[in-house]
């Protein structure tokens, strides 16, 4: 009959049971190693990172893993597979901008909810209000009594380097004799990894079909006149004309059924007809950038009906209809101060690019539809003493491309962590 081993045994057991494990360490750890030093088999693996900041800290690592990740071609790829999310968006009542994140959000992204969440402290002290978003680039207004000034706020960028890079003032303008009504509109344009921005003044005579439109460029630092165009309208302008810059061209909704084309490549105007049957209303439709310069999309709501409209060529393409009244209707909303003919009234506040996402206005609710996905959701909701008051939204998305650390001159060896310093 045999015993219980005796603490030799069970101390010798132990130790060997310790060992074992570590055979299999060292043959995972040159298995990650083979796989890792693939450049083809380590490129597919980044390009599975998901968000551009993960690529910043891989970016990290060493030069080799640099090269990758900023190559044009692997960026390509890796944009068609994770194009910049919505992180959220700013809300300006007129009473001053807010931003609110779009819920929920991967952890990986805490830290860029929080830099965008940041409110700096010129919105505090003066009068603010959000012109343009686009590119982690915040364009705002302040007012402080009579004056004003202009100035982008870049919120992605840490603490100390949120300060507020300060535009001239918009040019001035002699009112035209006779009865005339002016819009002033600002847009802005991606070109490379820059902005740029445009000034764009449309006047209408209230006397005659004529249009006149003239455009600013901001170039260093200057307000630059950049085109004059002319032409006659068939009817009266919109009293809200909303612009659309695709590449060189400016899409201007001047008129209930028709749409303004100014290609400043050509200096030319041209006009675009809507579709048969659809005609700009009070906030029901809206034109969305498209990635084929020739080309943009018109979103309309009707009747709890979204059209997806694509002008490409000289042809208009329904590209998609969505019906909304069960999407509505699963909300399940509650808001006993709105009037019950206004509950089932949709107005589009902002459209996404591509035509990937719309804000609706419904009583008192901003709503979130996902074009893509086909899902509605509540955002936001008005406070009881401000929700008749009109509302802008402006989308924040994830800044694209990533900027990437630079390396230092005199770097000879591959370089770690420490041996980066930041770009910007």
């Amino acid at each position: 009959m045999l015993g219980p081993p005796d603490g030799s045994i069970l101390t010798k057991v132990a130790m060997e049971g310790e060992k074992q494990p570590q055979p299999a360490v060292a043959d995972s750890s040159a298995t990650v190693s083979k796989v890792l030093d693939d450049d083809n088999l380590l490129v597919e693996i980044l390009l599975r990172v998901s968000f551009p900041n993960t690529l910043i800290r891989a970016a990290l690592v060493c030069r080799r893993w640099l090269c990758h990740v900023s190559d044009k071609a692997f960026l390509g790829r890796f944009r068609k597979l994770h194009p910049p999310r919505l992180l959220g968006f700013y809300i300006d009542t007129g009473m001053g901008p807010c931003f609110t994140p779009m819920l929920p959000q991967p952890p990986e992204l805490a830290v860029v909810i929080d830099r965008a969440c940041f409110c700096p402290d010129t919105w505090q002290c003066r009068r603010a209000h959000v012109l343009d978003c686009r590119n982690g680039r915040v364009l705002t207004m302040l007012q402080d009594g009579p004056r004003f000034e202009l100035g982008v706020h870049t919120a992605l960028c840490t603490l100390t380097e949120r300060g507020m890079t300060t535009f001239p003032p918009f040019p001035r303008y002699n009112r035209p004799e006779g009865r005339f009504c002016i819009w002033p509109c600002l847009i802005s344009k991606e070109q490379g990894d820059d902005l740029s921005y445009f000034y764009v003044l449309i006047e209408s005579s209230e006397e005659t079909s004529k249009v006149t439109v003239r455009v600013y460029m901001l170039q260093h630092g200057i307000w630059c006149t950049h085109h004059t165009l002319a032409t006659d309208q068939p009817s009266l302008p919109l009293w809200d004309p909303k612009l659309v810059l695709v590449d060189s061209k400016i899409y201007i909704t001047v008129a209930p059924r028709n749409i303004m084309v100014l290609d400043l490549s050509v200096s030319s105007c041209s006009t675009i007809c809507l579709p048969q049957g659809v005609e700009y209303g009070d906030r029901d439709a809206m034109l969305s950038r498209a990635d084929d310069a020739s080309s943009v999309y018109l979103i309309q709501v009707k009747e709890l009906q979204l059209h997806i409209w694509l002008h490409k060529g000289n042809n208009w393409l329904l590209v998609d209809t969505i019906f909304m009244s069960e999407m509505v209707a699963n909300l399940r909303m509650q808001d006993y101060t709105v009037e019950d003919e206004h509950i089932d009234v949709l107005r589009i506040l902002q459209v996404g690019d591509n035509a990937e996402f719309v804000f609706f206005q419904m009583g008192r609710c901003i709503l979130y539809l996902d074009i893509k996905g086909k899902t509605l959701r509540k955002v936001y909701e008005m406070k009881d003493k401000d929700w008749y008051s009109v509302y802008y939204i402006f989308p924040f998305k994830m800044v694209w491309p990533p900027i990437f650390p630079a390396l230092k001159p005199n770097l000879q060896e591959s370089p770690s962590e420490e041996q980066y310093h930041p770009a910007q």
